[in-house]
């Protein structure tokens, strides 16, 4: 039962829900539905505690203050987010929602009651031979971006507040929702413009996906904002005096470069922390003066900036004229500071500002109210783009997940028909894939192209404001090799379905190509080894769907030594080094209250374990573990973007782990080095490795090229420490500028 402080908390996180409804609601009918809404919300969860020990009806009342404050959607909304878990927790039904708060809110529930049903089925059929159940569950989430946009953001809400408090779930939960998020809720909402939500969730998966890289940005962050913040300020003043001389009424911020950021850029660049010189940015909101645009505006404050400062042409970004895919406006310029560091500076409108802080909610607000034309209409071509996806009813859960997710995290280039008509495509998308956005009969008889007058093959890769004409025949018709080069999902969709009839024909050709090719190699033994081609590419379709990749060119079998090779060295790699911390979780039928028996740990002893050679963890890192249908055990790193992957799909493979204390093996691992070249430099680093640290080394390749070398040395290690060992001694070597850890190819 709640105690008086326990009600006292209630009321206290409920005013502030309380004090942002009244400002959103449109009168004191809505406010009151609010009230309402709370109190039967509260009644209905009396008793009830979170993992936290809070109470429950705390969680209604955080994802409706994120719906309103930082999402700002209005009253049905809110209240649909203080009643999302009323009709799956408790008695009530949706006709019970229906009946006191009306058909819309009713409708919302309904559908976050349908989502949370099928994550929970999700959880309770952890053995179901069915691989494609929870990329299913997901399909049934994102189809509500056709019945009412609103259920996402709602649910996004939820999913933000429950990686806040994710500290309170069991390793291998916390491990499912991490990966669930960044591979889907965190690329939603970028898509949807929420970047303060998305860039919250991306902090959070990093802090508990790579806590030692976290720690040590944000150490290095509070060093960066004490030392620059004096130099910030003489940056900004400047700018201020300008603004106010010339009449502006605005809002200037400075920002931090967020953790998660740092950390992907250190890592897609190979560098450390030093060479991050764009820590800082500037923001300027402005109040649009009367009879001028918003583009004028944002390019006279460009104007006065660059007559104070020297800018970087190439890093200037106009996304006031061309928007972005998810209807965000700015104008953005990188210039140098008096400091010598380079600060990005931000120019938005407060109509922009809105919809880059609230995305999709701010954008048709201002739609609605006829303030914007077609300035974000981008949001409506995806979202219709989103529909031809979902609307396919021959379409699998585990393929549409992942055409989905292409959708989501795809760069946008824009191309225009011989009318002169603009249309938006994928980066790297070619002559056929406009063809198929013009129309399916255009795509399916293209032969040709003319890229600016210029005949081309349908293969030629578009770049922005390219000028495009398809050239057509009657008697064309789709071929298999096409799927070797088109990158939209809408091409690809309309190509396979067009050779959907012939598949018995290409299952059996994917069988003649790949028993040729294994006949060529002399391997007579055939079961075991496609099972493990079978993982290595990914095909969550059993032995047919991969025969018929082969037959119909997605898998073209370039690669087929290297899969042979990896996993024959795969079947060697023994036996310790690894503590499964809840491996039980994955044998029967587990309910909620052995779920919490099952977080201590349990030393398995010896267990048969692949480390993986997409990420090669090695003991140190943060990993985690998927069980394989043979019962072994791959370990990856927590950051792989494939675990993610996989997590995403097949959670109930999830198992978390760690890396004891006796492990006995040694790990592959890569540094690369820079320095300036001297006569006895690769002597004197092969002896500190070799000699010195006594680290076997497997391969050492050095370029030189005036007075510069460079390369890397692929090494055996018994975890980070030593590596970090190594790393420390190399760099203390006369000529050595950088030695880094990176990943192995």
């Amino acid at each position: 039962m709640f105690t008086e402080e326990d009600f006292k908390l209630i009321e206290r996180e409920f005013e502030g829900l309380r004090i942002s409804s009244r400002d959103r609601c449109a009168d004191e009918e809505q406010y009151q539905l609010v009230l309402k809404a709370f109190e039967f919300a509260n009644e209905a969860h009396k008793g009830v505690r979170r993992r936290s020990g809070e109470p429950y009806i705390l969680h209604p009342i955080a994802v409706a203050k994120i719906v309103v404050d930082e999402i700002g959607l209005g009253c049905k909304s809110i209240c649909a987010a203080l009643l999302h878990d009323v009709v799956e927790d408790t008695e009530f039904t949706v006709e019970d929602i229906r009946r006191l708060f009306g058909d819309k809110i009713a409708s919302l529930v309904d559908g976050l009651t349908k989502i949370k049903t099928a994550l929970d089925n999700d959880n309770k059929n952890k053995n179901s031979s069915s691989q494609s159940l929870q990329a299913e569950n997901f399909r049934r989430i994102l189809i509500t971006l056709n019945d009412d946009v609103r259920i996402v953001l709602i649910k996004l809400a939820d999913r933000l507040h429950n990686v806040r408090t994710i500290q309170f779930m069991p390793e291998y939960k916390r491990d499912k929702i991490l990966s669930e998020t960044m591979f889907l809720f965190i690329p939603l909402a970028h898509r949807l413009g929420l970047y303060s939500i998305k860039s919250e969730m991306e902090n959070i998966w990093l802090k508990y996906r790579e806590p030692a890289a976290y720690a040590a940005i944000e150490k290095q962050l509070a060093r960066t904002m004490d030392e620059r913040a004096q130099s910030i300020e003489e940056f900004i003043a400047p700018i201020r005096a300008e603004l106010d001389k010339a009449g502006y009424s605005y809002t200037l911020l400075k920002r931090l470069k967020t953790p998660y950021s740092i950390w992907k850029k250190m890592n897609t660049k190979n560098i450390p922390f030093e060479q991050i010189f764009d820590i800082y940015a500037v923001r300027i909101i402005f109040d649009l003066k009367p009879d001028h645009t918003e583009r004028e505006q944002c390019w006279h404050i460009f104007t006065l900036i660059t007559g104070l400062y020297k800018y970087k042409p190439d890093r200037t970004r106009d996304w006031v004229d061309k928007p972005k895919a998810n209807g965000y406006e700015a104008l953005h310029l990188t210039v140098m500071g008096n400091g010598g560091n380079w600060v990005e500076v931000q120019i938005r409108s407060q109509r922009m500002n809105a919809i880059a802080e609230r995305g999709i909610a701010a954008h048709w607000r201002y739609k609605d109210a006829g303030i914007t034309e077609d300035s974000g209409s981008e949001i409506d071509r995806w979202l219709q783009q989103v529909s031809e996806i979902l609307e396919n009813p021959d379409i699998d859960a585990m393929r549409f997940l992942d055409e989905f997710h292409q959708e989501l995290v795809t760069t946008v280039i824009y191309v225009f028909t011989p009318q002169g008509e603009s249309k938006s495509l994928a980066k790297g998308a070619t002559a056929l894939d406009f063809a198929y956005s013009i129309h399916t009969e255009v795509g399916d008889h293209a032969i040709a192209a003319k890229v600016n007058q210029k005949l081309v093959p349908l293969s030629q890769v578009l770049a922005s404001g390219d000028q495009v004409e398809i050239i057509t025949s009657e008697n064309a018709h789709p071929k298999r090799e096409w799927m070797n080069f088109l990158q939209t999902t809408r091409a690809k969709n309309q190509v396979m379905d067009y050779l959907k009839a012939d598949k018995k024909n290409s299952i059996k050709e994917g069988m003649d190509i790949l028993d040729k090719m294994l006949d060529q190699r002399g391997i007579s033994e055939r079961s075991r080894v496609i099972k493990k081609l079978i993982d290595y590419y990914g095909i969550a379709g059993g032995k047919d769907e991969f025969y018929n990749k082969i037959g119909v060119g997605v898998i073209d079998l370039s690669d087929l030594d290297k899969a042979l090779r990896t996993n024959a060295q795969r079947r060697n790699v023994q036996m310790w080094g690894v503590k499964l911390l809840n491996p039980l979780r994955n044998i029967g039928h587990i309910d909620k209250k052995s779920e919490f028996l099952l977080q201590e740990d349990i030393d398995q002893g010896t267990i048969s374990f692949n480390i993986a050679e997409c990420c090669s963890p090695i003991p140190g890192d943060s990993v985690v573990a998927f069980i394989e249908s043979d019962g072994t055990v791959t370990i990856h790193k927590k950051s792989c973007p494939i675990a993610n992957n996989l997590a995403s799909k097949e959670g109930h493979r999830i198992v978390s782990a760690k890396w004891s204390k006796h492990f006995m093996m040694s790990y592959l691992a890569r540094i690369s080095l820079e320095g300036i070249d001297r006569v006895g430099v690769l002597s004197e680093l092969t002896r500190v490795i070799s000699l010195v640290l006594g680290v076997n080394m497997r391969k050492l390749h050095i370029e030189t090229h005036d007075e510069i070398f460079e390369g890397f040395i692929d090494l055996y290690v018994h975890s980070t420490d030593d590596l970090d060992k190594l790393i420390k001694a190399l760099s203390k070597i006369k000529g050595i500028e950088s030695v880094k850890r990176v990943e192995l190819n």
